[in-house]
């Protein structure tokens, strides 16, 4: 059996509890490279629609003036995942929401985004499971964010 195999079938044993969760959001987290993006696409063979969420926002985002952008990448991404029959979603290319001049939590934004609809996340950073602590980028970093104790399921890579 692949990498790719066994993570998928350990990702769809943890799919089912996702939903019983009061934040319905699980994050597979891992550095660039790690095969997030490849186990989502393989979670989406399985009729879970895939998002990029980079692309769909930038695109959304273009028309829209720069402060106006922070006030409706909200409601754009509430649109775009109650749009969506099914009751599960896998989410990649979160990078968007890190953006510093869109003055989003990504991950606060994330968990109101799940409160309705199971969403699968791949999350381009670190979870350290001893100290449960989870990070995006490198203190410094623009873009650096650290969670202590985070609210949400994670399936590391």
């Amino acid at each position: 059996m692949t990498i790719i195999a066994t993570q998928l079938t350990q990702l769809n044993h943890l799919l089912p509890t996702i939903s019983q969760q009061y934040h319905r959001l699980l994050l597979i987290t891992g550095p660039h490279g790690s095969g997030k993006t490849c186990l989502l696409k393989e979670l989406s063979q399985q009729d879970i629609p895939y998002l990029n969420v980079n692309l769909y926002l930038s695109q959304k985002l273009l028309d829209l003036t720069t402060k106006e952008r922070p006030l409706r990448i909200r409601r754009i991404l509430t649109q775009i995942i109650t749009d969506q029959p099914e009751s599960i979603l896998a989410l990649d290319n979160i990078e968007l929401l890190f953006e510093p001049s869109l003055h989003q939590d990504p991950l606060v934004l994330l968990q109101e985004l799940s409160r309705n609809k199971s969403l699968v996340v791949a999350w381009g950073g670190v979870y350290d499971e001893q100290n449960r602590v989870l990070t995006y980028a490198e203190p410094g970093h623009p873009e650096y964010r650290r969670y202590e104790r985070p609210e949400v399921m994670i399936f590391t890579l």
